[in-house]
């Protein structure tokens, strides 16, 4: 495996944003990434190949699709502080608060700054279940609540085995508030699609048409019990040697749990249907943490240490992964990663170590 990957690739620098994810394709001739309102495409050398503008949200995690040879992101069009961060660096005013899964064709992305809405290189499928929750508001204990689950919008995404039947399943992490005073924030909480059943509601999102065509709900919705974390999943990744499924967070705050920067999901435990803790008397399809790397005795929690993944991950079999590792500067707005390959070793703290030749 290692033979054929470069040791690592330089992004070049962009203006978009940050690093917030990574691909390859098929037959590993391309690399892409996505740099908050720009996708990029690369060869495996580094060199530039083409790019695509014009969403006016936050393009987050990206997955390849081994199924159809496209590229899958999440996308975040919202009015939140992260949002309106984006618009201002886009010059853009409000936009109706929408989440989607946008679909790129790798193929036709061959020159710089192809329009999202315009060159028929992008569409995108509604999220109801995901924008729904992040517009839940109620009151509870004579105290107004917003965002069920804490759900800040979406932002992890991959392809992993179906945990209730056959075939592969897109999954899509929410992006999950950090509040301390809540019990109701302390899940992740991963929506599971059937890619082929979503290519009925694809269709092109542009500034005037911020669209709804989507499932009613997703086929599935699973719970991950981390402890709350900042803004969830930022990249989510199922790993083929190990039948696992990495989560690289941005580490929480509440002082009861381990707070750790990547929790990993085991792929042979299949969900179980229990009460969630913390949401009253809701119940829901809970996923299991794999019984490995750092153990919280206290919380119940495991994960791992690693200052790596939450600006994009790559798993690529027998045991090898890209990483981001990003650099930024938001002063003058200039934004580059080296994505350097790793092994998997399973130590702990840090579970991968760099390969030097």
């Amino acid at each position: 495996m290692k033979q054929n990957l470069p040791l690592s690739i330089y992004t070049g620098i962009f203006h978009g944003g940050h690093i917030q994810g990574i691909a390859i394709d098929k037959e590993r001739n391309y690399i892409y990434c996505s740099f908050t309102t720009e996708l990029v495409k690369l060869d495996m050398q580094g060199n530039f190949i083409g790019s695509v503008k014009g969403f006016t949200g936050h393009l987050g995690c990206l997955a390849y699709n081994a199924e159809d040879g496209r590229i899958y992101a999440s996308l975040e069009y919202k009015n939140d502080m992260i949002g309106k961060s984006i618009l201002n660096h886009l010059g853009v005013g409000e936009v109706k608060n929408a989440f989607y899964v946008a679909i790129f064709d790798g193929e036709k992305i061959t020159k710089p700054d192809m329009s999202a809405e315009k060159d028929g290189v992008m569409t995108t499928v509604w999220l109801r279940e995901a924008t729904e929750d992040y517009l839940a508001a109620w009151e509870e204990n004579g105290k107004e609540m917003q965002h069920r689950h804490g759900c800040s919008g979406i932002d992890g995404i991959t392809f992993a085995p179906n945990f209730e039947g056959e075939g592969m399943r897109m999954l899509v992490a929410y992006g999950i508030y950090s509040e301390n005073d809540r019990t109701d924030n302390d899940y992740q909480v991963l929506l599971s699609y059937d890619a082929n059943a979503l290519k009925p509601y694809e269709a092109v999102l542009t500034k005037e048409n911020i669209h709804t065509s989507g499932p009613d709900h997703a086929e599935n919705k699973y719970f991950v019990f981390t402890g709350n974390t900042n803004f969830g999943v930022q990249n989510l990744e199922y790993d083929p040697y190990t039948g696992d499924i990495f989560m690289a967070v941005y580490r929480g705050r509440k002082p009861q749990y381990p707070n750790l920067s990547m929790y990993v999901i085991d792929g042979k435990c299949t969900p179980r249907e229990e009460t969630l803790v913390g949401c009253g008397a809701e119940k829901g399809k809970v996923l299991t943490l794999k019984k490995s790397g750092i153990s919280h005795e206290e919380s119940g929690v495991y994960g791992y240490e690693f200052k790596f993944g939450s600006t994009g991950i790559i798993a690529l079999g027998d045991g090898y992964f890209y990483f981001s590792e990003n650099r930024e500067n938001y002063q003058i707005k200039e934004y580059e990663s080296t994505i350097r390959l790793y092994r998997y070793t399973g130590e702990i703290p840090a579970p991968f170590s760099p390969v030097s030749e």
